[in-house]
């Protein structure tokens, strides 16, 4: 059976001229790509390019750069600045990417990321969801090297004390907050005190740095790291983390290593980087 290959680049990488070196010309749309080419010139640091700066990229004369961004200004696609004579991304790009995230199941989109990430890290990563009081997995990710309690698809967290449940209750609306943390409240009367303690801690680093923790509370063998993720398809909020063995995994390598990674990866499945 023969494979075929992609059309597509890699993120970072281009065709020369935006055609792959292999393709079926009877089939293929040269300009279409060339189009598509242009509009993947732009990166997440560029708020305008020039014709200059467009030609440099992809490696196209300045006159089909420059019939070619006509189009896709005309179509929306691409913005013009006429004083600066340069270029922006405009909103169907966005138009464009929203549609590929609400028409995509997110585990879909997800398992192979989380699977890249798992292995590089040497532990756990997992997407879940709000169920009742507590936090539910939808998927778990783990290396080879991973040490972990065996948790799979369905099992449930404490939402109180970990990464998971905090970084979930971090972004919720302030009323939507108090709602559950009233029945959560009820829930655990006794504990009370110190787990609104612990919740009230991890808003706070999440206010400061995009993540909630859990070290040794949630499980006293368990250090993990979670982020919140926006599942657009669904409206709702989901939490990916990262959990590992405390004997092995410290709480620095959580901090300086695991949360920017986790992040980045969060704001990549949302649309956002």
């Amino acid at each position: 059976m023969s494979v075929s290959k992609p059309l597509l680049p890699a993120a970072g990488e281009a065709f020369a001229h935006g055609v792959p070196p292999s393709h079926d010309e009877r089939k293929f749309v040269t300009a279409l790509a060339r189009g598509l080419e242009l509009l993947r010139a732009f990166r997440p640091d560029d708020a305008m390019l020039g014709n200059r700066d467009l030609a440099a990229r992809t490696g196209l004369p300045k006159a089909t750069i420059s019939r070619l961004a006509y189009t896709l200004t005309e179509l929306g696609y691409l913005r013009y600045d006429a004083e600066l004579g340069k270029y922006a991304l405009d909103a169907g790009v966005l138009a464009l990417g929203y549609a590929f995230l609400s028409g995509a199941d997110m585990l879909t989109i997800a398992r192979p990321h989380m699977r890249a990430l798992a292995r590089e890290m040497g532990c756990s990563i997992s997407l879940g969801c709000r169920e009742g009081l507590d936090m539910m997995y939808l998927e778990t990710m783990r290396s080879d090297a991973a040490l972990t309690l065996g948790l799979t698809s369905g099992s449930r967290l404490s939402m109180l004390t970990s990464s998971m449940g905090r970084v979930y209750l971090a972004v919720l609306t302030p009323p939507e907050r108090e709602a559950t943390l009233a029945a959560l409240r009820a829930q655990h009367a006794g504990d009370w005190p110190a787990l609104a303690a612990g919740v009230e801690k991890g808003i706070e680093t999440y206010r400061r740095e995009g993540c909630c923790y859990s070290f040794r509370e949630w499980h006293e063998g368990v250090n993990a790291v979670a982020v919140p993720l926006r599942d657009v398809r669904q409206n709702r909020w989901l939490a990916i983390s990262c959990s590992g063995p405390a004997s092995s995994v410290s709480e620095t390598k959580f901090r300086e290593e695991i949360a920017p990674r986790l992040k980045a990866l969060a704001a990549r499945l949302s649309g956002q980087g």
